[in-house]
């Protein structure tokens, strides 16, 4: 497969009157044409800030430190904010999480359509509208031609998702970045959005980052998954890589705490204490406080990325020649046997 974005060693703070927050600590990844990589983490493990730092969207406190990111070989960083606007919505779009502030209250729906498909495909107005009744078509929304002239307010939170997303891909963007797409939608209207990102992305054949802290919805939509703590990626490989042989204590953590159909009623497993305060990262490991089957070395020193195979890399230093052997807690071989016993076929994505 070949590789359509590289991002290396890639470093974001933001200053802050108390000093420089550290959220994005050397991120390296690859993607490629037609994968979807999910990126996976608690609230404030630099998830979002990696997305945003990609489209170069970051808030005016926030800057990219060092490392690339290159789109076709191209480095995003060194572009100025004027070449950037050339590119977001054309080579790279994203899907918010929130779609009613992603979405202008006092424009209507087919004008906010239009406007990219006027600037980056140079489409006239009869063109532009034309295609975008094809695009709420093509994402579920019913009476097009009528919706087309109607306000955000007039559609429901699913809806107005659906019309984020046609915005995001009017363009056939080769990237999407998709944060947190499905947060605030019901369990129903989640599936039928996510099941919608996975037919167009095969109609287009883009690429997509899927930024989540839901592990439910990873095993369905992505192809591979990135785990990210404190700003690192501290494990990345496939879906089954990461479901059925995780190797980090904190992706043990996070899947055993999320239930699967074979769950009991019994209270499920929380990973202890909080993330590290970023203005002062922690020396060595930054999961070492919060994992019980932490070493002495886990205090002094940061485990490299450790291979575990061609496709799956782990920093822990439990996957070290002399480290302990240690299995996942028993609440997690559960959950690994649930997901055996119910989960993701080859031919669901």
């Amino acid at each position: 497969m070949s590789k359509l974005l590289e991002v290396k060693d890639l470093k974001v703070s933001f200053n802050t009157y108390n000093g420089e927050v550290q959220a994005v600590r050397g991120v390296s990844f690859d993607l490629n044409k037609g994968e979807t990589l999910a990126i996976v983490g608690e609230s404030g493990s630099g998830k979002s800030v990696t997305s945003m730092a990609l489209m170069q969207l970051l808030a005016s406190a926030g800057f990219i430190k060092d490392g690339q990111i290159l789109l076709e070989g191209e480095d995003l960083v060194k572009k100025s904010n004027k070449e950037m606007q050339k590119i977001r919505g054309k080579d790279i779009s994203m899907v918010f999480q929130d779609p009613m502030s992603s979405l202008n209250p006092t424009m209507k729906i087919g004008n906010q359509i239009m406007e990219g498909l006027i600037k980056h495909q140079n489409m006239s107005r009869d063109q532009a509208k034309k295609r975008a009744l094809e695009l709420l078509h093509q994402v579920g929304i019913p009476q097009p031609e009528v919706r087309i002239n109607q306000y955000p307010h007039q559609f429901s939170g699913g809806m107005r998702q659906r019309v984020v997303i046609a915005i995001a891909l009017a363009c056939n963007p080769k990237v999407l970045i998709a944060d947190e797409p499905t947060t605030a939608l019901d369990v129903t209207i989640q599936a039928q959005i996510l099941e919608l990102m996975k037919d167009i992305q095969k109609e287009i054949d883009s690429a997509i980052i899927f930024i989540t802290h839901d592990l439910g919805v990873v095993a369905n939509v992505a192809d591979r998954v990135a785990v990210m703590y404190a700003g690192k990626i501290v494990e990345i490989g496939t879906v089954d890589d990461i479901f059925y042989n995780p190797k980090h204590p904190y992706t043990w953590g996070l899947l055993g705490s999320m239930p699967t159909l074979d769950s009991t009623d019994e209270e499920l497993y929380a990973i202890p204490g909080s993330p590290p305060d970023m203005l002062k990262p922690p020396v060595g490991d930054a999961f070492a406080p919060r994992n019980e089957f932490a070493l002495e070395i886990d205090t002094q020193m940061e485990p490299p990325m450790f291979k575990v195979s061609d496709t799956h890399y782990a920093a822990t230093w439990l996957l070290h020649e002399d480290a302990p052997k240690i299995n996942p807690p028993e609440s997690v071989m559960q959950r690994m046997q649930g997901f055996a016993n119910t989960g993701r076929k080859d031919g669901d994505k």
